[in-house]
């Protein structure tokens, strides 16, 4: 029996109204694709999803990812329209809506709670930040792994806490980006059955249709990904719609596309021979024509008709309310029966952490020949995951170099085939595909989970995207990035890090910490899984670090500060500061070192993270790099950009100006000037440029 009722059709024709009317006032935006894909997310919303407009951080929800996220005046009109409450990101209910009449006519204005593309923990019921296409989509990934987890994880006989489904809208762009096809070659291979993707075909781009570019049959590489594949050939005709959404929650062993094939909104049907409005306003005229086919007054805007809300309400509101209250209900009930788990998933909701995590983390004796600061990684990686159940993730095919398997009993694989693991499993196999692994990651911990990935330092590149909207969002999320430096050596130029490190410390929030020894990275560990709003990237050495004698030594605590003093000079203040960061702290040592031999006082500064160290009081960064003191030198494989905040004017940067080498990793150092004799050198070439005693032509070190 069909269901497309007068109210049905007010309530679509107010969602494409709304957003034609947002656009236009901005004047920027994209009407097209809210137009087009308004029935198709009305049904889902309106017949499907289980979500409590009252309570948008519910933990069993229902979510929905605009992965097309030019449409974000789809998603701000739902939200207004089904009336989700404002939360903050402690998760406390705010007395207002989340999106307001308002909101919508400040669309894409400074303080409008509906900026350009969606963005999560600026308004609620935006479950991710999207924009940049394909990553809604590899992030719903992420969460429909999350939901498998929590469910194989604490659902109990009887207690069915988690059976969330993720539905992500996307589009033709989305097809296009490689992101997308990692994903779901993922997610296929998984069989993540809680997992919908709703393809919005309409075949328009902002270069025009799309068969100019893109001629693919989507449906059969998704068909091979080991997807189901429905079609909706009218997304006007609910029915139809709805049946695809009933396909989907009947299957149960694979993830499912749907696609809708759709006609991007132009205005008026007689302006459907041009793309142009799919990434521009209407215009006057086409918006008076297009309200009047749709049935409303063209001189009136923002127009909300009676009785739309109260169908949303009815509906949505009822639905999703009813369902939360039975949830809580039932929570209760396992909370009182498994109050250990209970914990942990108001925990884990939270980003909190058991009590006593910490307790576990390794101290490292002093010595010579000392351990890779990845095999640090790895001990204490593990000591710390006994103790935090949800904390889970793993590599891109390279947990064998990156040394960040779950190694202690139980921890297992996460695999839909039961032969290879189960979906208990904490052990993550993302495959070569490092830009999915991230975004996937950044899913994972949206919905809970403390989620690390890892790689080799140099493929952050294949995976900018995601790193960078883990930072945007203010996710706790932990990437652990090994081979550091030019010492990998014989695998080359391609493999060897430049500029990698910068580009990390270059995205606003990062913390970037690369550790001097394996105890530097113990502290290291304590402080980012403090961290509840804000990734961090620890920078691994492959190659064996001296473990400093912390009795001669200061304290490794000090790396919270950033930088500290690791040994001082005898006197009050140095002749010289060596300032260095990973593996090249104990060649400050040496120099500092061969120095002394010549009455030449010299400070090591082990500078771990700019970001922390930048963040401490002038105070107290004046009493680690006295003004006084002008003769410095900073030392670190790889680009020099940034260090001569640190440097000052007489200092000498040691760095890395050009790409590596094939060779033997020590060959390869002292190719490129990292050896103690030459940092001994740049210290003294340093004291005679802060004595005025060395015009630049004669300085071997200005650059």
């Amino acid at each position: 029996m069909a269901r497309h009722s007068e109210i049905d059709q007010l309530a679509i024709n107010t969602i494409r109204t709304l957003a034609i009317d947002a656009v236009q006032k901005a004047n920027s935006g994209h009407p097209g694709t809210p137009m087009d894909a308004a029935p198709t997310a009305y049904v889902l919303w309106q017949r499907f999803l289980r979500y409590d407009p009252a309570d948008p951080h519910w933990l069993n929800r229902d979510r929905f990812v605009l992965s097309s996220g030019h449409a974000s005046m789809l998603l701000y009109s739902l939200i207004h329209l089904t009336g989700i409450k404002a939360a903050d990101p402690s998760y406390e209910r705010l007395d207002r809506d989340a999106v307001t009449l308002e909101d919508i006519k400040s669309f894409r204005q400074a303080g409008s709670r509906c900026p350009g593309h969606p963005e999560f923990g600026w308004t609620s019921g935006v479950e991710t930040t999207t924009g940049p296409l394909g990553q809604g989509v590899a992030t719903s990934v992420g969460m429909a792994i999350a939901g498998q987890w929590l469910r194989a994880t604490y659902n109990r006989p009887g207690y069915d806490l988690f059976d969330f489904n993720v539905y992500a809208l996307c589009g033709d762009g989305d097809m296009m980006e490689g992101i997308s096809s990692e994903a779901a070659s993922l997610a296929g291979h998984q069989r993540l059955s809680n997992l919908c993707w709703i393809y919005d075909s309409n075949r328009v781009t902002i270069e025009g249709h799309t068969d100019i570019a893109f001629t693919e049959d989507v449906a059969a590489r998704f068909l091979a990904y080991g997807w189901n594949v429905e079609r909706v050939t009218n997304p006007n005709d609910l029915d139809l719609v709805e049946r695809s959404y009933r396909t989907f929650l009947n299957g149960k062993d694979r993830p499912t596309l749907i696609v809708v094939h759709s006609h991007i909104g132009y205005g008026a049907p007689h302006r459907q021979d041009s793309p142009s409005a799919h990434g521009e306003p209407l215009g006057a005229e086409e918006v008076r024509l297009t309200k009047e086919f749709f049935g409303f007054d063209p001189a009136q805007s923002f127009v909300v008709p009676e009785g739309v809300r109260a169908h949303f309400d009815a509906n949505i509101g009822t639905r999703g309310g009813e369902l939360r209250k039975a949830w809580n209900a039932v929570f209760a009930r396992y909370r009182a029966q498994y109050p250990d788990l209970g914990d942990q998933i108001e925990r884990l909701n939270k980003h909190d952490l058991p009590d006593g995590w910490d307790a576990g983390l390794p101290a490292f004796a002093p010595s010579v020949t000392g351990m890779s600061t990845r095999d640090a990684s790895s001990k204490i990686l593990n000591a710390v995951a006994e103790r935090v159940p949800w904390l889970v993730g793993g590599a891109a095919d390279l947990a064998p170099s990156t040394k960040t398997r779950l190694a202690f009993e139980f921890a297992g694989d996460f695999q839909a085939d039961g032969r290879l693991g189960d979906h208990r499993g904490r052990n993550f196999h993302f495959g070569v595909r490092e830009h999915a692994m991230c975004a996937a990651v950044n899913g994972m911990t949206l919905s809970g989970m403390r989620a690390f990935a890892s790689g080799f330092l140099i493929f952050t590149d294949y995976a900018r995207g995601a790193i960078r909207l883990a930072s945007l969002m203010d996710l706790p999320v932990l990437h652990i990035w090994t081979h550091d430096s030019i010492s990998v050596g014989e695998d080359g130029p391609t493999h060897q890090p430049i500029e990698q490190i910068v580009s990390l410390r270059a995205i606003p929030g990062m913390v970037v910490i690369r550790p001097a020894d394996a105890n530097e990275m113990t502290e290291a560990y304590r402080f980012v899984l403090g961290l509840k709003n804000r990734p961090a990237a620890l920078i691994c050495s492959r190659q064996a670090l001296p473990i400093v004698d912390r009795g001669q030594f200061a304290p490794a605590s000090r790396l919270a500060q950033g930088g500290y003093i690791l040994v001082d000079a005898p006197a009050s203040l140095p002749d010289v500061i060596l300032i260095g960061s990973g593996s090249e702290v104990s060649l400050c040592v040496a120099a500092r070192d061969l120095l002394a031999t010549e009455n030449i006082r010299a400070r090591v500064v082990s500078m771990p993270s700019w970001e922390l160290f930048d963040a401490q009081e002038a105070t107290y960064q004046q009493s680690v790099l006295p003004p006084a003191v002008t003769a410095r030198v900073t030392v670190e494989e790889a680009s020099p950009i940034g260090w001569e905040r640190y440097a000052g004017p007489c200092g000498v940067v040691l760095g890395m100006r050009s790409f590596g080498m094939s060779a033997p990793m020590k060959i390869v150092a002292e190719h490129f000037g990292f050896k103690a004799e030459h940092v001994a050198a740049a210290a003294k070439s340093s004291m005679r440029r802060a004595a005025g005693g060395m015009s630049s032509q004669d300085d071997p070190f200005r650059s």
